[in-house]
This record gives C-alpha cells, sequence and structure tokens, in this order.
C-alpha cells in the first residue's frame, strides 16, 4: 500500500484575476458591478496575501465561512462595521477614501 500525499495545486489570486478579466462577459460585468466588484476583489487579495482562509477570517470575525465568500463574491453589500471587522480579522486596518470622478 502507497502511502502518498495528496497535493492541491493552487493558483495565486492576482494571476486567476487577470486571467478572469480576459473574459469580456465577465470584463462587462466587472465594470457594471464597479466599486462593489473593486471591493470585494480587494478583500479577497488581501485575505489571500496574508495567507488566511475564508474559514480562519470567518472564525476571527465570528461569523461562517460562507459569509466571508459572500463578502469576497460582491454579492452583499457590506456595512462599514462589517469592514472594519474583517480588516481586523486579516490584520489590517479599514480605510475610507473619497476620489475624485
Amino acid at each position: 500500500m502507497s502511502n502518498k500525499t495528496k497535493t492541491t495545486k493552487t493558483i495565486p489570486f492576482g494571476r486567476l484575476s487577470a486571467e478572469w478579466k480576459k473574459d469580456p462577459a465577465f470584463r462587462a460585468e466587472y465594470e457594471r458591478l464597479g466599486p462593489v466588484m473593486e471591493l470585494a476583489f480587494r478583500l479577497a487579495e488581501f485575505r489571500h496575501k496574508t495567507g488566511l482562509t475564508q474559514a480562519e477570517v470567518a472564525k476571527r470575525m465570528k461569523t461562517t465561512q460562507s459569509a466571508i465568500a459572500r463578502l469576497e463574491s460582491g454579492k452583499v453589500d457590506p456595512g462599514l462595521k462589517t469592514l472594519a471587522a474583517y480588516a481586523e480579522a486579516v490584520g489590517a486596518r479599514l480605510k475610507v477614501d473619497l476620489v475624485a470622478s
């Protein structure tokens, strides 16, 4: 009997999002959703950079992994308290800014 270790191949998030953005349908929807998608990608990107899983962030926020998945997918419009809690969970600080259009 072989004692092989099962490995999982991972793809860096930045490379994955760059690939998605090449798809015209994805890009059109991304642009339509604008700031919501930008925020969602920023959350997931920051979490990936810190090496945390959605489950680990959820535990720190006292919520569920599926709630974190919804945040990172852009399917919900989070409030400032939720964003601040997410930032704290990933070892960051929330900064809100307005920019000229």
